[in-house]
């Protein structure tokens, strides 16, 4: 097994358990303690987990921390995966999509290509743009401005101003976190600015957000439940979580 091939295994192992034990990983890969070693040391630099004595723990994250997105588009993917195919359900052939940076979003244009035909895509994600430039029956509008390097994805006055022109059937939104009290959270003033602007331009808005996602807060404030037309995500979803915002007039779609 290459060193990518194990590095990819840990990290669903660490997201999936919490926490691995050193000794159980040479047996896995049947390695030395060496190669665990180093391989820990390096996904530890690369922001996945924390090295401790004996194997290593999830990383906690601050909620004043942003993820990186090398991070973010590695974790809780199956989830990703399962939430776009029920999210895809919702488009319809010609219609016209605006998406947020994200890697929930690339995640769900992946799902969407292979259903969808025609489609106007209004979006200021370089990897999403990329994902859907082969489709010769997709309109991509990609949104100007200053690359974030970071997120890949435009923001500043001149995104802004651009994005603004735009009128969309729907808005698929991303987040990092969502409460019944604080509504939709996010990091990153120029990232929320934008999804304001799509969410104030579109006919309807769908949040996408893995199971994680709930009942959690972010830095800044984007809008509340209530400006949602509902919530998709994946059938790790606590039921309880679902019958709590349903009670709010929250509709939360996992299946």
């Amino acid at each position: 097994m290459f060193a990518e091939q194990r590095h990819q295994a840990i990290i669903q192992k660490i997201n999936h358990e919490k926490s691995i034990k050193a000794s159980d990983l040479i047996e896995l890969f049947g390695v030395s303690f060496e190669t665990v070693r180093r391989d820990l040391e390096h996904l530890e630099k690369a922001g996945y987990l924390k090295r401790v004595h004996g194997g290593a723990i999830l990383k906690e994250w601050d909620y004043r921390e942003e993820i990186p997105m090398t991070v973010r588009e590695k974790v809780h993917l199956d989830g990703k995966n399962e939430l776009s195919e029920i999210a895809a359900r919702y488009v319809t052939e010609g219609q016209s999509i605006a998406l947020d940076v994200s890697t929930t979003n690339t995640q769900f244009v992946k799902a969407l290509k292979k259903k969808i035909e025609r489609l106007t895509i209004i979006t200021n994600s370089l990897p999403i743009a990329n994902e859907l430039v082969h489709m010769p029956g997709y309109t991509i509008i990609l949104i100007g401005g200053v690359i974030r390097n970071e997120e890949q994805g435009m923001i500043g006055d001149l995104a802004e101003e651009f994005a603004s022109r735009f009128h969309a059937d729907l808005f698929f939104m991303s987040m990092s976190g969502v409460t019944l009290t604080e509504g939709v959270t996010d990091y990153g003033l120029g990232e929320v600015q934008m999804k304001k602007i799509m969410l104030k331009n579109a006919k309807r808005t769908i949040a996408l957000a893995d199971s994680s996602k709930f009942e959690a807060v972010s830095l800044i404030k984007v809008c509340g439940c209530a400006e949602i037309e509902r919530f998709v995500t994946d059938s790790n979803i606590d039921p309880a979580i679902v019958n709590k915002y349903k009670k709010h007039g929250v509709e939360i779609v996992y299946k």
